[in-house]
């Protein structure tokens, strides 16, 4: 039976509108799409940078190329990361043995301060001692109430500080260093704190918040355990 011109039109009124959110939605709810029609590949396009349009195998293997790149910088990131780290724990490691080995205060002391810069290459070190006088020869020593006044601010939670400090507070720390822009400061102690010790950068983003402090926290640890058990002389 023949269909007329009247009938045809309402069957078209009748279908859904084909428009770009169903096609989306199918896909969405039809992944496997392409897997049934692989052909369609070849005829997907999509802008490419250039501003040619590539086809959808091209740009998958353009995204998983970039991707590829993305995580081989990672990998490489990751393992510079690794091997400075094992650098550093290895240094930390021989500095815990001759730490050991100091015969009294003032040997700890110049084993530290000469390990800062020959072996871990830090740019200025420093460690002060409380005393309230001046019996440890060889170190440098301050009565806790000095050090308070000079750079009490930065201890008030007894953590490990590190940034860019005021320039007062720098020369407090590197009497003999010029031009540090930026430090970081270990307590020795927590409730009783036996001093100090800092490692400071002409770098003024060497040292910030982000900055790990594990292997200073390490040594000061060390340092706290030897020091009462340690002469002040040699003698």
């Amino acid at each position: 039976m023949a269909v007329s011109k009247k009938q045809n039109t309402d069957v078209k009124r009748a279908d859904p509108e084909i428009n770009d959110e169903i096609v989306r939605e199918y896909l969405k709810n039809h992944d496997d799409f392409l897997q049934r029609y692989p052909d369609m590949l070849d005829f997907l396009h999509v802008p490419h940078a250039s501003g040619s349009a590539v086809s959808l195998v091209e740009k998958q293997v353009s995204v998983m190329r970039e991707r590829s790149t993305e995580l081989r910088q990672r990998l490489t990131a990751l393992t510079a990361h690794a091997k400075d780290n094992d650098a550093l724990f290895e240094q930390t490691r021989a500095l815990v043995l001759k730490l050991l080995d100091a015969p009294s205060v003032a040997a700890l002391y110049s084993t530290f301060m000469t390990s800062m810069v020959a072996d871990f290459s830090v740019e200025h070190a420093s460690m002060i001692l409380y005393t309230k006088n001046d019996t440890n020869e060889g170190c440098r020593t301050a009565s806790h109430e000095m050090v308070k006044k000079e750079i009490g601010s930065l201890f008030r939670g007894n953590k490990a500080i590190c940034g860019t400090l005021r320039t007062e507070e720098l020369t407090f720390l590197f009497p003999e260093g010029q031009g540090v822009g930026s430090a970081a400061i270990m307590p020795l102690g927590c409730t009783e704190q036996l001093g100090l010790i800092a490692v400071g950068s002409s770098d003024a983003s060497r040292y910030s918040s982000k900055t790990g402090t594990l292997f200073l926290a390490h040594v000061a640890d060390v340092i706290v355990k030897l020091l009462p058990n340690l002469p002040h002389t040699n003698a």
